[in-house]
């Protein structure tokens, strides 16, 4: 995998937020975009709540690396709780950027971590989950704005997949639900 092209997302989460799916979608979404790409997740105690972490890598050349990713140049929080108990932008690379699920501005969260340079983008996530989906998983939002800003792979790739992924298993509202939810990302997330 060579440093210009590649994208290495660390994802922070709860579990029972979708971590560890959202990290598996965006990878299958690469691949279906004619990219290589992995997934993997890092669990500590395995329960509803705890945090957990989770990886995704995306390159044009073939990956050949399959450990955990300290030097990512994406992080995603979905729950902003661990912004105080973690350190979820260790690492991060110069030119990297972070997205947390929050109802806070950018600004606020720089502030709070003490972070210079990097590019912070927030987004209500579990709000917009709440209102398309009726319920608190952030993990599709998240997906939606991580795309947004990065250009990993077309908001449409993600759409196909939730189909694919979860047509049999959720109704035709939850299905659309999510959808909204994934296209709402982009239109709401916010920078500085």
């Amino acid at each position: 995998m060579s440093g210009n092209d590649a994208i290495q997302i660390r994802w922070h989460g709860r579990g029972g937020q979708g971590a560890k799916t959202a990290a598996g979608m965006v990878a299958e979404v690469a691949v279906a975009a004619g990219k290589n790409a992995q997934a993997a997740p890092e669990y500590g105690a395995e329960r509803e709540g705890a945090p957990i972490k989770a990886y995704t890598r995306i390159s044009d050349e073939p990956i050949r690396v399959h450990d955990a990713i300290y030097f990512p140049n994406a992080i995603v929080v979905l729950d902003e709780t661990l912004l105080a108990s973690e350190d979820v932008e260790e690492g991060l690379t110069e030119d990297g950027i972070l997205v947390v699920n929050t109802k806070r501005s950018p600004g606020e969260i720089r502030d709070q971590l003490g972070i210079k340079g990097r590019t912070i983008y927030t987004i209500d996530a579990t709000g917009i989950a709440l209102e398309e989906i009726g319920r608190p998983i952030p993990n599709t939002v998240m997906i939606g704005a991580l795309l947004s800003v990065t250009g990993a792979a077309e908001v449409k790739k993600i759409e196909e997949n939730i189909h694919k992924k979860f047509g049999a298993k959720l109704s035709e509202g939850m299905l659309k639900g999510n959808i909204t939810a994934v296209k709402r990302a982009s239109e709401e997330i916010k920078s500085e």
